[in-house]
């Protein structure tokens, strides 16, 4: 198994996430530094030196820029968890607790993620209802969701699911072209006003809710 997939699995880290951890030279097996794509072995010891004893955990919100891929971003000691594609833009979560990857991110948990949506053409009247409904995407119908239609060409969606480019396949299938995508909430975390490409500490009652949704106390 690679090294990034064992620390996924870990819940130290996302494969990316990982990646960082072994580029910087803190990732070790059987006492000998890892690099990107080494080999781990069930009867192979592995230390993440000054990352598997974290007590100090943190977490920022973090507003994603159109035009930049997710590992691409660049922010000391954390890790983006989940993705956003290339020409998408909004909230994303950094933090250096791996806990926290499988949790927010395996489908088997239901986390309401919300987005707002911009179309190309005008949004047909049955689109609210067939979308809700769930759309089938290469054999795969989606979950139900939540849509709210604010004019036209813009709509909400609040989805429980995560699928790869999920909604813009969703809308692909009923005849409607994306223009604009923005994330602007996971679980109770918003993205409010947050400048594009900064980000803010989570803390205090909103991490408490936000870690108490996955169970984590």
């Amino acid at each position: 198994m690679r090294i990034n997939k064992y620390l996924a699995h870990q819940k130290i880290a996302t494969r990316d996430g990982a990646d960082v951890l072994v580029a910087k030279g803190d990732v070790f097996i059987n006492g000998k530094r890892a690099v990107l794509g080494s080999k781990v072995n069930e009867d192979d010891k592995v230390e993440v030196r000054g990352k598997n004893n974290i007590k100090n955990y943190v977490y920022y919100a973090y507003n994603k820029p159109k035009g930049l891929e997710t590992p691409d971003i660049s922010v000391k000691d954390v890790f983006p968890v989940g993705r956003l594609d290339k020409d998408s833009h909004g909230l994303i979560i950094l933090t250096n607790d791996g806990r926290i990857t499988d949790l927010l991110l395996n489908p088997k948990y239901i986390h309401e993620k919300e987005y707002i949506v911009k179309t190309s053409n005008k949004l047909r009247s049955n689109f609210k209802q067939k979308m809700e409904a769930g759309v089938n995407i290469e054999g795969y119908v989606t979950k139900k969701c939540k849509v709210q239609v604010i004019n036209e060409n813009t709509f909400k969606i609040i989805l429980s699911e995560g699928k790869k480019h999920q909604i813009r396949r969703m809308c692909s299938n009923l005849f409607q072209e994306i223009a604009d995508l923005k994330r602007i909430r996971i679980i109770n975390i918003e993205l409010g006003k947050l400048a594009l490409n900064t980000s803010r500490e989570i803390k205090g009652k909103e991490l408490e809710t936000f870690l108490g949704s996955m169970g984590i106390k």
